[in-house]
């Protein structure tokens, strides 16, 4: 009788241990440059935090008008804000007003609209900012034009709530991976969202300082996406690595995880792939409200998905070691 052999060990044709030092090399530099960007809107005085605050966080009005022309006489966001300064709010008996000097101005749509933030007015105080526009930049069109206004403590309750959800987000997947994996896992998986969140936040932290764009309850909502899709992707590379040392449990453990990444490589792009399809197609058609949101969504998933490839697998044999 001839003895059975057990088969051989398949060979991948991507093997992520050998890009293992580049790929932790990038990952370091994004994040250096994520910590970078969000220590300077720190010590920025006209900011004071990690990212620049909007209206959501903040409080105050925010006034958008559009202007009824074509082509539309060229306008800056400086002369608006210097117009803005010199406005004479209207304001009850013994109240002092507000002052607009420090108003945030957009010019959109290559100056058909404008997009103010300005403190919390009241209702006279609004028609008085869209009255002094419509002279200098006018004549606009009522069907375009919207106030908001957000109270200060709503605006801080929603910056808490943000915070203890991206928080319970963590918890939640920690304690999920660790039951149904390992600690190791766990960590690593928290590595990784961690990684992802901060690069989104840098970037977002860099366009707050060179652009002025602000996050609001939006960004919130894309950084908790950004976290589930990223452990959905983290936890698929898990299982595989998780059967490979089941049935290759002869093997090294960087073999394995070559094994493991090798098969699920593909699914990985295009899954990703098929999901920055409909975000891009938000960039370019989806509008300015909808615009940020689909830019950190498309940058929090595609950092994602390397993440997942790059980093967490090539790190769970140095970490099993020790």
């Amino acid at each position: 009788m001839t003895a059975m052999t057990s088969p051989p060990a398949p060979s991948p044709r991507f093997r992520i241990s050998r890009h293992r030092r580049l790929a932790w090399v990038g990952s370091i530099l994004a994040c250096s440059l994520s910590v970078l960007g969000l220590a300077l809107c720190w010590l920025n005085p006209s900011i004071g935090a990690p990212l620049r605050p909007g209206l959501d966080f903040t409080g105050g009005t925010q006034v958008q008008v559009e202007r009824d022309c074509s082509p539309c006489k060229p306008v800056t966001a400086a002369e608006v804000r210097e117009g803005l300064a010199a406005l004479a709010l209207p304001s009850p008996e013994g109240e002092v007003a507000p002052s607009l000097g420090s108003a945030s101005v957009q010019v959109l749509d290559g100056g058909r609209s404008l997009l103010l933030r300005l403190p919390a007015l009241d209702a006279d105080q609004s028609k008085a900012v869209i009255d002094d526009l419509a002279t200098r930049v006018g004549p606009l069109l009522s069907s375009g034009t919207s106030v908001n206004t957000i109270g200060p403590t709503l605006g801080s309750r929603l910056l808490q709530g943000s915070l203890v959800s991206l928080l319970v987000s963590f918890a939640g997947i920690a304690v999920y991976i660790t039951f149904s994996y390992s600690g190791i896992f766990a960590g690593l998986a928290l590595l990784c969202l961690a990684h992802d969140v901060l690069i989104t936040c840098g970037l977002f932290a860099w366009l707050g300082l060179l652009q002025g764009i602000e996050v609001d309850s939006l960004f919130a909502v894309s950084l908790i996406t950004v976290a589930g899709y990223s452990v959905t992707d983290t936890v698929v590379v898990y299982d595989r690595i998780r059967e490979q040392r089941r049935t290759l449990g002869d093997l090294p453990l960087v073999e394995q995880v070559d094994v493991a990444v090798d098969a699920t490589l593909t699914r990985s792009l295009y899954t990703s792939f098929t999901t920055l399809l409909p975000l891009v197609a938000l960039i370019f058609f989806g509008g300015s409200t909808l615009f940020w949101f689909a830019v950190a969504l498309t940058v929090g998933i595609a950092v994602g998905s390397w993440s997942s490839i790059g980093l967490a697998p090539t790190l769970l044999p140095v970490f099993s070691k020790r």
